[in-house]
Order: C-alpha cells, then sequence, then structure tokens
C-alpha cells in the first residue's frame, strides 16, 4: 500500500514540529516526536548515538547556549520503506544566536504507532562541503 497524501502531511508536520518544540525548549514534549526508543545519531558531530528520549533531553540541556535559536527543515522527501514505517529526508538549517548557519541533513526512520507517527531513528549528516565534496 502506497503512503498517502493523509500519511504524508502527517509526517511532514511531524519533521517541521521538531524545530517548533526544540526552540522554544519544550523539551519534556519529546514524546510527540520520538519513540521511547529512538536512536538520535549525532556520530558526525563526532558524539555518540543518543538513545532514547531521556538522553536526547540531557544533551540538549548540557548544549545550553550552544543550541540553534533556529531549527528549519526543507526539502522533505518521504519513501515508503513498509507499511507502516517510512525514510524521511529532509534538511535542516540552524541559525545560532551570533548570526552563524549551519546546515545538515537529516535521516530518519518514521513508524506508525499508537500515537500517531513517530521517528523511531535519525541520523544527523553535517553538511561541510559543496557538492558532498565532489
Amino acid at each position: 500500500m502506497a503512503l498517502n497524501a493523509d500519511d504524508r502531511t502527517a509526517v511532514t508536520e511531524l519533521l517541521s514540529l521538531h524545530g517548533h518544540l526544540f526552540d522554544a525548549g519544550e523539551l519534556d514534549r519529546l514524546d510527540e516526536l520520538f519513540t521511547d526508543d529512538v536512536v538520535y545519531d549525532v556520530t558526525d558531530f563526532g558524539q555518540e548515538p543518543l538513545a532514547g528520549i531521556a538522553a536526547i533531553r540531557e544533551a540538549s540541556l548540557a548544549l545550553g547556549a550552544a543550541n540553534p535559536i533556529a531549527h528549519h527543515i526543507t526539502n522533505v522527501v518521504l519513501t515508503e520503506i513498509t507499511p507502516g514505517q517510512v525514510r524521511a529526508l529532509s534538511k535542516g538549517l540552524g541559525v545560532h544566536a551570533d548570526g552563524t548557519c549551519g546546515s545538515v541533513t537529516y535521516d530518519d526512520t518514521v513508524v506508525r504507532g499508537r500515537d500517531g507517527w513517530r521517528i523511531s531513528r535519525r541520523r544527523v549528516i553535517a553538511r561541510r562541503v559543496p557538492l558532498g565534496g565532489a
């Protein structure tokens, strides 16, 4: 069964909600974004993968003022893996308090559960060179 328009909208809105919750500091609402057993892979930034919502919350608080003040996503591409499981690729832009900006690619596995769609795995890939280094 192909991913329908309602599911595409729900997954895209889920990805968008990430920026709103983090930027507002609403880290007590991360269960609206992630499965309980989420793996948040930030190895591209020299960190170990974060396992579970509590680890994501703790890492965000530990970053403190080094967190971006604004998270934006764009260029969302959804591919159904199996019914109830989607690969979501998107581009992320982070604006820092000093006005600098960074870019990442989010490579997400999103699953449908009892509470709707949630991210079960997120790999954050830093964009550091043009054209993928080619």
